[in-house]
């Protein structure tokens, strides 16, 4: 695993929720998911009722986090490019997720679990000028 890839896990370890993106029937949709960092893949859990986990499974998918939200002063985003497949999570992954919402949309949450293989990673960090200094802010990307 490169330096950047390490970077990117830990920076994901940070923050409990992402994107992950692919298409169905030809049409691109993002969709939020719960995540965690596991044997140096992304664990995610969906909620199985909207079926995107079937779009996903098999496919090349993209995972995306940051923290930008935080208020911090430097903030980033992270992104995974891999395959994802379905899965059972181990019981200490299941506790490492916490709680289950109760419902989705209306209706009750059925989890169900993909994992990512990374093969891309790219981590963008911002980075602002000081007050002093009237340069817009700069997007710094390493791949």
């Amino acid at each position: 695993m490169s330096s950047e890839e390490s970077r990117a896990i830990e920076l994901l370890g940070r923050v409990a929720y992402g994107r992950v993106a692919t298409s169905m029937r030809a049409m691109p949709f993002v969709v939020p998911a719960r995540h965690i960092v596991s044997g140096g893949g992304v664990l995610i859990r969906l909620h199985e009722g909207l079926g995107h986990h079937q779009a996903c499974s098999g496919s090349v998918v993209a995972y995306g986090a940051d923290d930008f939200g935080s208020g911090s002063g430097s903030p980033w985003s992270v992104q995974f490019t891999g395959t994802a497949g379905l899965v059972e999570p181990t019981a200490a992954e299941l506790a490492a997720f916490g709680p289950e919402p109760a419902r989705v949309d209306g209706e009750p949450f059925v989890p169900v679990f993909l994992r990512i293989e990374p093969q891309f990673v790219t981590v963008h960090r911002l980075t602002y000028a000081s007050s002093a200094d009237s340069a817009p802010p700069r997007l710094h990307h390493a791949a």
